[in-house]
């Protein structure tokens, strides 16, 4: 049976000749569809199937389709959108318009729209954000539908989520998920240069800092060695003078890096004393840091313990 179909058509390939299909979505942890996608065998699958087609869903009293879970936290919508039984799911969709149980999350703090995202349905889609399904809700990994649609390269995903959560937009481009990655920088890493220009012009920060340690996107793209991502930032107006937390510019990371066209080109546009390495600390201390620590004795006269 086949979990996941991508169309070609949708997807980002102006990313510097990589294919985004050549990363094993499946295989990728960040991108399982559910905390069991495996242990649901044939077998379970076409049992679903048979259950579902029982339920009645113009039952509008208790709803029971509404409450049944897997045990990895499932709903029937969830599983209808792995599965890409797409008829099933819009039947559902149209049947919860308004609901709370669109926004149902699965043990991965997954929704219906963050799979329907990861298995390129953007039908789906599409159909969740109409019925008020809310993009502003992060997985397990701190990422909302748009962080995945920039991880993925999907154009029409991608384009689905920015109109269709206008409201939210400007908030959801400021989010970064727990690895402290902005969409911004999600797109950097992976080379998508359309999607890149498309969050510019959404209005997402091209300069930037992700948390870890304060990389811009161009730091990133300079880090991945991605030459026409280097170039479109800089032709964007990408600060090339901005530092890391530990004091580096994008100029600093192209040292001992193979891409010397990366390297000539930041150098050119980097401050005269920005381009240079500085030196290392230890090339730095010396007799001065000597005479700057005093004595022994008074070393740690700053700290105090018990009061004292």
């Amino acid at each position: 049976m086949e979990l996941y179909r991508a169309n070609n058509s949708q997807m980002d390939y102006n990313n510097d000749g990589r294919d985004p299909k050549s990363a094993k979505i499946l295989g990728n942890n960040d991108d399982r569809l559910d905390s069991g996608l495996d242990s649901l065998k044939e077998e379970e699958y076409v049992e679903f199937v048979s259950d579902f087609k029982r339920i009645d869903l113009h039952e509008l009293d208790e709803e029971p389709w509404r409450k049944e879970l897997t045990e990895d936290g499932d709903t029937y919508l969830h599983l209808a959108v792995i599965h890409e039984a797409t008829d099933a799911a819009l039947k559902m969709i149209e049947m919860s318009h308004g609901s709370p149980f669109l926004n149902k999350q699965n043990n991965q703090r997954q929704t219906a729209l963050h799979l329907a995202v990861i298995t390129d349905q953007p039908v789906i889609v599409g159909q969740l954000l109409k019925a008020g399904c809310d993009s502003s809700l992060v997985d397990e990994q701190g990422n909302t539908a748009l962080h995945i649609a920039c991880r993925k390269g999907s154009m029409a995903c991608f384009g689905l989520l920015t109109q269709g959560c206008s409201k939210h937009l400007p908030a959801i481009l400021q989010m970064p998920n727990y690895s402290g990655h902005k969409c911004i920088h999600v797109v950097a890493v992976h080379g998508f240069l359309s999607l890149l220009e498309s969050l510019i012009q959404l209005g997402a920060d091209i300069n930037a800092q992700e948390q870890c340690n304060g990389r811009t996107p161009l730091h990133l793209a300079v880090d991945f060695q991605n030459y026409e991502m280097v170039k479109l930032l800089v032709t964007k107006g990408a600060d090339v003078n901005s530092l890391t937390y530990g004091g580096h510019t994008a100029c600093h990371l192209t040292y001992g890096r193979q891409n010397t066209c990366i390297q000539r080109m930041l150098h050119e546009v980097t401050a005269p004393q920005l381009r240079e390495l500085p030196e290392s600390k230890s090339e730095d201390s010396g007799a001065d840091d000597e005479e700057q620590s005093g004595s022994e004795d008074d070393i740690y006269d700053d700290i105090r313990m018990m009061g004292q």
